[in-house]
């Protein structure tokens, strides 16, 4: 239980830089508190003690803002960032890793028993405001733009905006890689795709981009070189994994990356 409480904190730390220690999150964040009370109340709903269960799960309602029905099922690493108004409903699945935000409703539309509400893979991010309504399914790492209204199952790394909700953008192989870039260099994946108009994030992309290709052609003039017979240093090369996530006096990131950029 204790190693999940500590998993729901640090999954805060990575997803907000407004986050300054334990003890905070501990104590200020309702998106944490509801998702405690709903293992609770789903704990007692699976036992069939389903009065109990709703009870607490209203509790959590009055004290956080956000209600979360005891049946609805959430994976691990889940975070409701501000939390204020969002519903997620009885049937609602949630898988690990998952991002929403204040106003977010995962609703049904139907009064049919059974599956009536959405099912959203690993890595979604729903935007504030935004309306999933029905039994359909949001892929893996899609994303959810503020006030959209979903109502059709939505492809694995598509961006979805608008009413009705349309797929605008989806995830390309070079999107990926950039994203896999950024993060080793502690920079804020969702803040560098390639869409955004910001000149400085264009700017990043193709920093991004050369890096990868500076990678790949050094690799292969590697393995040309010792297929001549020459000698190349098999000292490995520097990882980038953690290069901003030292934290001492001689470099200006903390020991969160996100935090980089200042609040």
């Amino acid at each position: 239980m204790f190693d999940r409480m500590r998993e729901d904190i640090q999954s805060v730390y990575d997803r907000d830089p407004a986050a300054r220690n334990a003890f905070e999150v501990l104590t200020t964040y309702p998106g944490l508190h509801a998702l405690w009370w709903h293992r609770l109340s789903h704990a007692l709903w699976q036992r069939r003690l389903r009065w109990l269960a709703r009870w607490f799960s209203s509790l959590a309602r009055w004290l956080t803002g956000i209600e979360i029905h005891p049946g609805a099922k959430i994976g691990r690493r889940f975070f409701i960032d501000h939390g204020m108004g969002v519903v997620i409903g009885e049937t609602a699945e949630i898988g690990d890793d998952c991002t929403i935000y204040h106003g977010v409703t995962l609703g049904g539309t139907s009064w049919k028993e059974g599956k009536r509400h959405p099912t959203l893979e690993n890595n979604v991010v729903i935007g504030a405001g935004a309306k999933i309504l029905g039994p359909i399914t949001l892929g893996d790492a899609c994303r959810v733009g503020s006030n959209a209204v979903v109502l059709k199952d939505v492809a694995s790394g598509d961006t979805v905006v608008g009413i009705p909700g349309r797929s605008v953008q989806q995830r390309s192989a070079s999107d990926k890689l950039r994203s896999e870039m950024a993060q080793k260099l502690g920079f804020d994946a969702y803040g560098v795709a390639q869409d955004m108009p910001d000149p400085v994030a264009h700017a990043i992309n193709c920093v991004l981009d050369h890096i990868q290709l500076l990678d790949a052609r050094i690799e292969q003039l590697s393995s040309q070189v010792r297929l001549l017979g020459g000698e190349v240093e098999n000292k490995d090369m520097p990882s980038l994994d953690g290069i901003a996530l030292e934290d001492n006096e001689s470099t200006p990131y903390p020991h969160n990356p996100a935090k980089s950029y200042g609040e």
